[in-house]
């Protein structure tokens, strides 16, 4: 069973996530110590899980998994007894948050709600994600197989990750897409996801334009003009949302 010393390192792996619920969470601040240990789902889940995950490691049949289940049943968060997370982490709401039996989780981590670091296949060994440290994982990304996400990247909201992402990368899309916020490295624990780079938007785009582009030529060459009425603009490509500015969500 558990140690002295085993809880001792359970006690400070607690402390550490509550001070990162207080750093990370805008509601929690001015909210006391025992109220996010009574009604803040991520911490408590992660509570279970360094207790089932220390039983695991020491062979205790059952007991792990019957603290996993329960777990998940009370906070709505699923995370396998052997799956290894670091100091610091912050699961954010956490419902529908799933981690699998090989995931990895390294210091300072943030995880939204939905998240879901998952395996594919039905093979034996690693078959989940490998997460660097202080990473950002957005609500609904699934992050899937034996990937690595590198220190310090943001992946965005409901992107899908299946190859490994370098550090101090933004990956948005589906398949997720390596890519800069303002051609420099997003700051602070949260990514501006308001502003996130679209790059197929940025595709069609230049694509609209070098349309726009040949059908000025085949006009100067006395072709047929883009418009059935001979005054055509050709063809242009509208964003949905701006990429710059000041972000509606504030800060």
């Amino acid at each position: 069973m558990l140690g002295i010393r085993s809880l001792a390192r359970v006690g400070a792996e607690l402390r550490r996530d509550v001070r990162a619920a207080h750093e990370r969470d805008p509601a929690a601040r001015g909210v006391g110590t025992f109220e996010i240990l009574a009604t803040w789902p991520g911490v408590q889940a992660l509570l279970v899980h360094r207790v089932s995950h220390g039983l695991q490691r020491r062979g205790v049949p059952v007991l792990p998994r019957v603290l996993a289940h329960t777990s998940r049943t009370l906070t709505g968060i699923e995370i396998h007894p052997a799956a290894v997370i670091g100091r610091g982490c912050f699961i954010d709401h956490g419902a529908g948050v799933v981690i699998g039996e090989t995931a990895r989780i390294g210091d300072d981590v943030t995880l939204y709600q939905g998240v879901t670091l998952g395996g594919t296949g039905f093979q034996i060994g690693k078959r989940h994600p490998t997460v660097g440290d202080r990473v950002t994982i957005g609500s609904g990304a699934k992050l899937l197989g034996p990937i690595t996400v590198g220190d310090d990247a943001k992946v965005g909201a409901n992107s899908v990750v299946i190859t490994d992402v370098p550090r101090n990368s933004t990956v948005v899309g589906n398949p997720g897409h390596p890519v800069k916020i303002d051609g420099r490295k997003v700051e602070g624990p949260d990514a501006d996801w308001i502003h996130l780079p679209d790059p197929i938007a940025d595709a069609m785009s230049a694509l609209g334009k070098r349309v726009a582009e040949l059908e000025a030529q085949v006009r100067a060459l006395g072709g047929s003009p883009a418009g059935a009425d001979g005054q055509g603009e050709g063809a242009q490509v509208h964003e949905l949302r701006p990429k710059h500015g000041r972000s509606p969500a504030g800060g």
